[in-house]
């Protein structure tokens, strides 16, 4: 691949936040306020994460009702994410309380009916043990305990203490190396999406996604209502990856349950892996969890926390998600403000351009991707204050961003819905504009007209349009014009 003289990032040209990678900010207790919310946003949230593993409908609905407001007062799209709770399984109840078990020692798990005790405990899944065989490991109250299946039948495990500890009623379980006969959807779940879609969620997330077709489900439901990003925290999606994400609209890297399940030495590789396959394939992919951890009770993060949100920029990430630290942690305005420093340092090192030029893959697509090819090829070579995409869709804008060019990615879209999906994707300053155009003269104008009052080009500044024709085709990006604003 030949390596472009490009330009570097400046001011406004890397759009008004003044940064390409997005943040994702969980909304929770100590963000449930429109005072709040409207601080998370202005100190430089992009999506807003509901977490449908907790809290009512009522309150979901309120905070996506401050969201709405907020977006009005301030006159950008803002995406909103319904994060599902998905399958949880846990141990049954203790009779006696916490029981504590010994490294060796022999322990049941069954369908039985009854509290449990420091030989047995029940585990109300039957589908577990029709996926168990003798050698398997159970991983308990997110991987402190480990079991070791020495025996098992449709209703029984009997099991050998690997990694011994305290073990308490209703503690999660995993089986990091089985594929579960269970669907990423529960009866919850369903009546969660249901009342997402009923509110107008842009991206709906699906947990414990195992295979490729548990995203056929959801956007069965969904019919293109929402994009919907698959979270990747299961060995079994891991080795699914490529058609998982041929199908998803999106990926999170959910390093929770991943680091659970899988040994944390290999976590860093695999986030690298699936941050490389998304971009190939232009899916916008967030990497999450305990990104500025010790920010849920401290004013400043590790030195080990902004390396690792740093890491994730260099690899190229779309967005890094903040959870605890803006759901229910003491400063989740400025753990905001403080990824949002990250980020920005990141971009303004001299060598991240050439990192990311370096990451970049030659794509055997169709028109679109050559014409976004040529986008980023003249982003390079030329002082281009931006690359303008008109699109009903989004499609060219992420095609666009895939491309990580040197100039901002302005998209501009008749579909409110779209112009609020694409404020997850990388380098995108997405604009809705009312009235669709009819010609080329009249694309052009309302291009300059966007970035100037957007604050994205100055009078003289070039611009580089790309767009299709006919004019409200989907799918058939065909031309680039360069333009001055």
């Amino acid at each position: 691949m030949t390596t472009l003289a490009v330009y570097p990032l400046s001011g406004a040209a890397a759009s008004r936040r003044g940064r390409r990678a997005k943040i994702v900010a969980t909304l929770g207790p100590s963000s449930s306020d429109a005072a709040t919310i409207r601080a998370l946003f202005d100190a430089g949230a992009d999506v807003f994460r509901l977490n449908f593993s907790h809290g009512s409908h009522a309150q979901h609905r309120a905070s996506l009702e401050m969201i709405r407001r907020i977006e009005q007062e301030r006159g950008r799209p803002i995406a909103i994410l319904q994060d599902l709770q998905g399958p949880k399984l846990r141990i049954g109840t203790f009779a006696d309380g916490p029981v504590e078990l010994r490294a060796g020692a022999r322990f049941r798990l069954d369908l039985e009916d009854r509290p449990g005790d420091a030989s047995r405990a029940p585990l109300p899944h039957p589908e577990i043990f029709a996926a168990l065989v003798a050698g398997t490991d159970l991983l308990l109250d997110d991987g402190k305990l480990r079991l070791r299946v020495t025996d098992c039948g449709p209703g029984f495990a009997d099991t050998v203490v690997m990694a011994g500890g305290t073990l308490s009623e209703r503690k999660g379980v995993n089986v990091p190396s089985v594929l579960l006969p269970i669907s990423a959807l529960t009866p919850k779940d369903r009546a969660d999406l249901a009342f997402g879609l009923s509110l107008g969620v842009d991206w709906v997330a699906l947990s414990f996604v195992q295979r490729p077709e548990d995203l056929d489900e959801v956007h069965a439901i969904v019919q293109g209502r929402a994009g919907v990003l698959a979270k990747l925290e299961k060995p079994a999606g891991i080795d699914a990856l490529d058609a998982i994400i041929a199908r998803a609209d999106a990926i999170m890297v959910a390093r929770g349950d991943m680091g659970v399940e899988l040994p944390a030495e290999q976590v860093p590789r695999i986030q690298k892996r699936i941050v490389g396959a998304c971009r190939a394939a232009g899916k916008p992919v967030i990497v999450a969890t305990q990104m500025l951890d010790s920010m849920v009770h401290a004013p400043v993060p590790t030195r080990a926390e902004a390396s690792d949100v740093a890491t994730a920029v260099y690899e190229g990430s779309d967005a890094v998600m903040l959870s605890a630290e803006s759901a229910s942690g003491r400063y989740p305005r400025e753990a905001v403000a403080m990824m949002g420093r990250i980020i920005r340092e990141v971009e303004s090192d001299p060598h991240y351009r050439e990192i990311v030029e370096a990451s970049s893959r030659a794509l055997d697509g169709g028109v679109a991707d050559v014409i976004c090819q040529c986008l980023r090829t003249a982003a390079a070579l030329l002082p281009m204050a931006a690359i303008v995409t008109y699109s009903r869709s989004g499609a060219t804008a992420l095609r666009a961003a895939r491309e990580r060019p040197a100039a901002a990615v302005l998209s501009i879209t008749p579909d409110m819905h779209i112009a609020r999906r694409l404020a997850l994707a990388w380098g995108i300053h997405s604009v809705h504009a009312d009235a669709p155009v009819s010609g080329v003269p009249e694309l052009v104008e309302q291009a300059r007209r966007v970035a100037r009052q957007e604050g994205i080009a100055r009078d003289g500044d070039q611009l580089c349009i790309a767009a299709g024709t006919p004019f409200g085709v989907v799918g058939s990006t065909n031309f680039i014009h360069i333009a001055k604003a």
